[in-house]
């Protein structure tokens, strides 16, 4: 049997993969033109155009024009949450995300790097667009809920414990904080001038180390080091 034809399909016979697919392609164009010329200035007609859809189309896609920006907003913090996914219980967080983040910054496809650009657009562009940081604060709640999975299984503890609950709302609080950050550095030239402290952060491995001792200080070390 053709593998496609097993593939579960909504009503409207798009498979939710082609769906995803569709609406990252559609928030690509839409942060692009958010970027250029504001996002006041840019019509859901200007972002069905750019992809070459419909403007009926965007709208059965996203509640707003707005929300078309969201898949890409999520694109800046899948990165780090895919490192903390795969982190090993017998590694200290500084050595895996410095590993980890080193890797991937030669193995990450380019549009993979071009999307987590946008991302940092996005992210910069919500301090000034009340929408399109409700976007980015969805983003940082559903890594939250990922990160309550993380640790609680770092911890041998259930998801819904309080302890873990408060560890993960404080871990995406720094991921929230160091990838603002991180944007505003990395588009202000890469750090010059920008302020100590600022021109580290997006060089990896030191980004790596800020994030895990920003994670040590905001989990009152419970969370960083390896376990037996």
């Amino acid at each position: 049997m053709n593998a496609m034809a097993t593939e579960k399909r909504p009503v409207g016979g798009m498979s939710e993969r082609r769906r995803t697919r569709l609406r990252l392609e559609i928030s690509r164009e839409a942060a692009r033109l958010f970027w250029k010329q504001g996002v006041a200035a840019t019509s859901g007609d200007q972002i069905a155009d750019a992809v070459g859809l419909s403007t009926r189309t965007i709208w059965r896609h996203f509640r707003s024009k707005e929300a078309c920006a969201e898949p890409i907003v999520m694109q800046g913090v899948v990165t780090l949450m895919s490192v903390l996914h795969s982190w090993p219980k017998d590694s200290s967080l500084e050595d895996h995300l410095a590993g980890e983040l080193v890797r991937l910054q030669y193995e990450m496809r380019p549009v993979d790097l071009t999307d987590e650009m946008l991302a940092m657009k996005m992210i910069r562009l919500a301090d000034r667009e009340p929408a399109l940081r409700t976007a980015w604060l969805m983003a940082c709640d559903q890594t939250e809920q990922q990160l309550r999975v993380i640790i609680g299984d770092r911890l041998g503890r259930p998801v819904g414990d309080l302890e873990v609950r408060l560890h993960a709302a404080a871990i995406a609080a720094v991921v929230r904080v160091l990838d603002e950050q991180i944007g505003v550095a990395f588009l202000a030239g890469a750090g010059v001038g920008t302020g100590a402290g600022t021109k580290e952060l997006t060089d990896v491995k030191a980004s790596a180390r800020q994030f895990a001792h920003a994670i040590r200080m905001a989990t009152g070390g419970a969370v960083g080091d390896p376990i037996a």
